[in-house]
């Protein structure tokens, strides 16, 4: 199937059908049905509209399943019929198709947040994704259509479990947000890294606002994509006119839009909220005949993280991977992860991540511990603290797979040596969790002396890699770095056997460096001196420490020299106060002692190097004492050590409870909201930060004085009638609670009345309405206009990814929240708190 589908997408545009939801909801689905079950109640209805599609010329149809998974069907007291609902569903669209289009099953996210956000974790989302998508393959589905997903992590795991469970083409659809990025983060480059590894048949991007809005999206994907590409806008931001919701971009536009989308590189192009028939008409006609943009098929070798990918190779910065989260020889580390406390674990990573590391090393193995336990809990806490791909470093299978479980984002398996038993492991890992592998020049027999020895294990690699199915992006090769004081005449041979590999395979490479100074004293110059002969040699990945100002030094010197950092800029800023000859910055030669110690040079390097976007942000005590230290728990979401913090700071330290609320807690969560608004933190990390603080006023609450823990105001929260999504509000609570308000929230699919006499007896401030769906935006106003008929002295926000601030204005609400963020500062705003 997927052969065949290629073969027309090589050969010209297909059209994806338009929206289904609000076409029923014309056609008397009320607010607060469930969809898919409204469909199969309304076989000849349904089947209908799927056909306007095929006469207006889709070439793909998709379900009525969008929200037919176990989590969500369980709104509607529907979840033991999963099975029932999408066999249904399909095959009233294999009717409707009448073999002139093909039939995709729709899958949509399942509104849980992955731990430690949400309480779902991925074997739980992988088997609900299984399971819908076992049922519509035997139903008779010939694609899968995974749509409108905002967190890579949720995708990650729905595309993992389909790969897994059926043999069915998939495409893979995010969401984005006006800024670029997911709801969650993640800019289209990034998750173009992270799918393409996982091999669906087509990537791109549905919802997000209109088509000019997906436009630059799309762009971005088509400038790095080797995969076929694929994009469904809605027909613009809706609006409120005569009191209907409308779409404001009509089928002209969209197939206008739609040339344009096949300039960006799109080979399936379609229509999502507010599309219709006409919609989907007017843009096959201007594609039809017109063949897809020809792209380059070079792969794209990187990693990355949710939110942040580190590109590999001659056209980008020199990367390499940070050694220090390693126990071998480190007792403190090595309890600290026996114990589970992971404390220093998380350090360490912050510490390589502020000295500049791109990418950092996990390894968890300490003798006599559960080491896939130790892995899983490290790559949560570490992913929580920096923003940087993680390489998952285990000899031992179960802690690889827990890593990659674990792990959102593309990681590298550190890794397997040529043997035939560790390959046939190792490799189908990689494939099935889009990792990258590192392969060991060393098999049975040991390390090969010679250089084309190694090269022989290498190509044996390669070979078996490729027959698993991965591509040449996702194999790297270490030629093995032997010591200097043990074999000093093999030191070369590894460079030797480098050139050879990068000649002869399309691999990338990578090498231990600091193995070659074991046993040798001054470890720090020999270790230098062996990387810059290997940056010369053409190695694309070092593992090395970056606290070793040497190596650091040789990098940034490497990068000029090979033209890798441009204009020079990143070694210009990083040595533009330098003072040769072992002068301090006050230019006077250093003390003897000072000059056998690198802090000035840890320190300076810490101002230069400083990447915000990439780790939790470091206060700077300006006093001693706790008080700092809970306010940068607060700020990197340590949400583990609050409570001891503040435990000590009350009982040893005498502090006064609301002395830690006004100087430390409070100005933690307010820089994280800077960092935030200044898109240096995303919303897995202003969550964090909440959730600390949740936790640490729970804690000193009971130590305040009855008024010193009065509330900033009261707002009611509430999802409006007909609407079951309640993410975004879910969100925007926990971040009100931690800015001192008390919230009262509702849940969702909430009558207006319900909610006025909520407001009414708790006697709130504000009243903040939510709403995801267009059909249910209309019943804000039904809000709005009670709180103003029974003179209630209170305001209305509201918010929502179909909202904007005109349709706001339009409805008379008093303020309008962009996102969770933007909603504390309207609240703050409202009650003029700040």
């Amino acid at each position: 199937m997927i052969n065949d589908i290629a073969t027309r997408l090589k050969d010209r545009i297909l059209i994806l059908d338009g929206a289904m939801g609000t076409i029923l909801q014309n056609q008397g689905m009320q607010p607060g049905d469930c969809p898919e079950w409204f469909g199969i109640q309304n076989p000849g209805l349904l089947e209908e509209i799927h056909y306007q599609y095929v006469q207006a010329g889709a070439d793909i149809i998709q379900t009525n399943t969008f929200g037919a998974n176990r989590c969500k069907l369980n709104e509607f007291g529907l979840a033991d019929q999963v099975q029932e609902i999408n066999a249904e569903a399909v095959r009233i669209a294999r009717q409707a198709a009448r073999d002139k289009a093909l039939v995709a099953a729709s899958i949509g996210p399942t509104g849980k947040m992955l731990h430690p956000l949400g309480d779902a974790d991925f074997d739980f989302l992988y088997q609900v994704f299984g399971e819908q998508a076992v049922a519509c393959e035997k139903a008779g589905a010939q694609l899968i259509s995974i749509e409108t997903m905002s967190d890579i992590g949720e995708m990650r795991a729905a595309l993992i479990a389909v790969r897994q469970n059926t043999r069915l083409p998939i495409i893979a659809h995010m969401t984005f947000e006006n800024s670029g990025r997911t709801m969650m983060g993640t800019d289209p480059l990034t998750a173009l890294l992270i799918l393409e590894a996982l091999q669906p048949m087509a990537i791109g991007a549905n919802c997000s606002g209109g088509a000019r809005e997906l436009l630059p999206v799309m762009e971005t994907m088509g400038r790095y994509a080797r995969t076929f590409l694929s994009v469904e806008p809605n027909a613009g931001m809706p609006q409120l006119i005569n009191g209907h919701t409308v779409f404001p971009d009509a089928p002209e536009e969209m197939a206008e839009y739609a040339l344009k989308l096949r300039e960006a590189g799109a080979n399936i192009i379609g229509g999502c909220c507010g599309t219709t028939p006409d919609h989907i008409q007017a843009m096959a006609r201007a594609l039809q005949g017109i063949p897809p943009l020809s792209r380059k098929k070079q792969g794209l070798r990187g990693l990355a993280s949710r939110s942040r990918c580190t590109l590999i190779g001659e056209d980008y910065p020199l990367a390499f991977i940070g050694e220090r989260i390693n126990p071998t020889a480190r007792k403190k580390l090595a309890q600290d992860i026996k114990e589970g406390s992971m404390q220093m674990v998380v350090e360490e990573a912050r510490k390589q991540c502020l000295s500049g590391a791109p990418i950092l090393d996990i390894n968890m193995g300490v003798p006599g511990i559960d080491e896939a336990t130790a892995m899983k809990k490290a790559v949560i806490q570490v992913q929580t603290a920096v923003d940087l791909p993680l390489s998952i470093d285990s000899v031992n299978f179960e802690a690889i797979e827990n890593g990659l479980k674990n792990f959102v984002g593309r990681a590298l398996i550190n890794s397997t040596s040529g043997e035939e038993k560790q390959l046939s492991r190792i490799l189908p890992l990689a494939k099935k969790y889009g990792a990258a592998v590192l392969g060991l020049c060393l098999d049975e027999n040991g390390i090969p002396d010679k250089a084309e020895g190694r090269l022989e294990i290498a190509r044996r690699i390669y070979n078996q890699a490729r027959e698993y199915g991965l591509r040449d992006e996702d194999i790297y090769i270490d030629g093995l770095v032997k010591t200097a004081s043990a074999e000093q005449s093999q030191v070369m041979e590894t460079l030797k056997a480098l050139q050879l590999i990068k000649k002869e395979l399309p691999v990338g490479t990578v090498l231990g460096i600091s193995n070659v100074s074991h046993g040798l004293p001054a470890r720090d110059i020999l270790t230098s001196a062996y990387l810059a002969m290997a940056w010369g040699a053409g190695l694309d990945l070092p593992i090395m420490n970056p606290f070793d100002e040497k190596v650091m030094d040789i990098t940034r010197a490497a990068a000029v020299l090979l033209n890798r950092d441009q204009n020079c800029s990143g070694y210009i800023e990083k040595y533009k106060d330098y003072k040769p000859g072992g002068t301090s910055d006050t230019g006077l030669p250093r003390h003897p002692v000072c000059s056998m110690c690198n802090i000035p040079e840890l320190i300076s390097q810490g101002r230069a190097d400083v990447a915000m976007d990439t780790v939790k942000a470091e206060v700077v005590p300006s006093q001693s004492g706790l008080g700092p230290l809970i306010q940068q728990a607060v700020l990197n979401g340590n949400s583990d050590s609050i409570e001891s913090l503040l435990d000590k700071a009350l009982r040893e330290e005498k502090l006064e409870p609301l002395q830690l609320i006004n100087q430390y807690l409070i100005p933690g969560i307010e820089e994280a909201g800077q960092l935030y608004d200044k898109k240096k933190y995303f919303l897995p990390q202003l969550m964090m930060a909440a959730e600390t603080m949740k936790k640490a006023f729970a804690f000193v609450k009971p130590y305040l004085k009855e008024e010193e823990g009065k509330s900033s105001g009261v707002i009611v929260m509430a999802t409006v009638e007909g609407d079951i999504h309640d993410i975004g509000k879910n969100i925007v609570t926990v971040l009100l609670e931690n800015y001192g308000f008390k919230v009262l929230d509702l849940g969702k699919d909430v009558k207006a009345a319900d909610i006025l006499q909520a407001a009414e007896e708790q006697k709130a401030d504000i009243i903040g309405l939510s709403a995801l769906m267009t059909t249910t935006m209309s019943r804000m106003k039904e809000v709005i206009e009670g709180v103003k008929a029974r003179g209630l002295n209170c305001r209305v926000m509201v918010g929502g990814a179909v909202l904007n601030q005109e349709y706001a204005d339009s409805i008379g609400a008093d303020a309008y929240g962009e996102d969770a963020r933007q909603a504390v500062l309207v609240a703050q705003s409202l009650l003029k708190l700040y």
